[in-house]
């Protein structure tokens, strides 16, 4: 029986299937080359990592990737220069903030400017942000990465989650499925539940060391439904 390929292990082969050396791949995407060598090659590469080796290389197929599902190779999937492009001059200047015009791209979104985002404001999702394509979440209007362990084991600190925005108006929710909500105490990333009544949600995380508690809907800022996840597995 073969053993089984490592996600960095499969960034590798694939590298050498297109013919793409490791050295200009390290450059772009900003990691040093010992992250893919030795016992650095057996670890799990951060969320933002996958996300932009996924931009860079569209024809890479996540669900090969990350699920081993499919072929490695996308059909019909021409590489987009222009997001290669960016990431390179990202990697030259981090604080610089680059326009990008595809309308494909997938916003990534600083913790910090979370409430922008879910209410959509234009200057968050265009100018504040990097943008990226991932086909694997075409249905998202934005990515964010997850802070802190109060999702953990279903979410890590580092993990990178697509976000769809959910309309305020005749707000419902599916119960039990994690959410993105814009709170009176901030950005939050938890499971939904009914409340005591109608006038209020339960919040679970799935780390049992927080304990549930009721959120009023008049404290629900915005709200966005969790639909996919690069995460460390």
């Amino acid at each position: 029986m073969s053993e089984k390929l490592t996600v960095k292990r499969k960034i590798l082969s694939f590298l050498e299937k297109i013919g793409i050396q490791k050295e200009e791949y390290y450059k772009k995407i900003g990691v040093a080359p010992s992250n893919f060598k030795g016992v650095g090659l057996q670890s799990m590469p951060g969320g933002e990592i996958i996300v932009k080796t996924l931009t860079l290389y569209p024809q890479l197929s996540a669900d090969w990737l990350l699920r081993d599902k499919g072929d490695m190779l996308i059909q019909n999937f021409e590489t987009n220069k222009e997001n290669e492009r960016k990431i390179s001059e990202k990697n030259k200047n981090s604080s610089e903030k680059i326009p990008v015009s595809n309308s494909k791209a997938i916003p990534l979104i600083p913790f910090s400017a979370m409430a922008g985002a879910l209410t959509g404001e234009k200057s968050v999702l265009e100018y504040e942000c990097e943008r990226y394509v991932v086909p694997a979440f075409s249905g998202a209007d934005f990515l964010m990465p997850v802070k802190g362990n109060s999702m953990m084991p279903t979410y890590i600190s580092g993990d990178i989650v697509a976000c769809q925005r959910v309309p305020m108006s005749g707000l419902f929710f599916q119960w039990n499925k994690p959410y993105v909500l814009d709170t009176a105490q901030g950005a939050i990333i938890k499971r939904i539940k009914p409340g005591s009544d109608k006038q209020h949600v339960l919040i679970v995380s799935d780390n049992k060391e927080y304990d549930p508690f009721e959120l009023p809907y008049e404290d629900i800022y915005a709200v966005a439904l969790v639909i996919g996840i690069i995460r460390l597995e």
